[in-house]
């Protein structure tokens, strides 16, 4: 699948491009984003650049990752990155991070609610997952206003880079 661009009010929702790298390699330096999500800790700027011309290209091209960077249309400034990534036939999981400084705002929200709106549209998901770290309450606060339903704690679901397993709650939303 060729990637997509979506918009909102107040964002541009596009794939990566290699001008990106810088953005992304700032706010990946947020201590959160390293513990919280599975990207590498530390987070070198060698990382930005695979992710935004590797990753992003193989997930598109594979069809499993449809990552997408969020971008205000104010002053083109980097919020955050979302995916939704195939986990089984009709099912996605929806994954994402936000630039520090433009937290508490709505953005990730927005961009959020568009990806899983395209999900549920375009790649015909009946069911999108989210996990998150027991602890990363902004995530859970926000797929919360997503209408994202807690379905369970996982027990020491998986490792995270402090290299110690830790719980994770898991949601779920349906198709409307």
């Amino acid at each position: 699948m060729d990637p997509v661009t979506l918009e909102t009010p107040r964002l541009l929702l596009r794939s990566f491009t290699s001008s990106d790298a810088d953005a992304v390699y700032e706010a990946c330096q947020d201590a959160d984003i390293q513990y919280y999500t599975p990207v590498p800790s530390p987070y070198r700027r060698e990382d930005a650049e695979k992710y935004v011309k590797e990753v992003v290209a193989k997930g598109w091209a594979t069809d499993h990752d449809h990552i997408l960077g969020a971008f205000r249309k104010d002053n083109d400034a980097l919020v955050g990155s979302c995916c939704l990534s195939a986990r089984g036939r009709g099912v996605y999981e929806l994954g994402y991070w936000a630039a520090k400084e433009q937290r508490g705002c709505g953005y990730s929200t927005e961009a959020a609610r568009a990806l899983c709106e395209w999900g549920f549209t375009a790649l015909e998901a009946h069911r999108i997952e989210w996990w998150a770290m027991v602890g990363n309450t902004a995530s859970r606060a926000l797929a919360e206003k997503l209408g994202f339903a807690l379905e369970g704690t996982l027990r020491n679901r998986s490792i995270a880079n402090d290299g110690q397993p830790h719980d994770w709650w898991v949601g779920g939303l349906l198709k409307p």
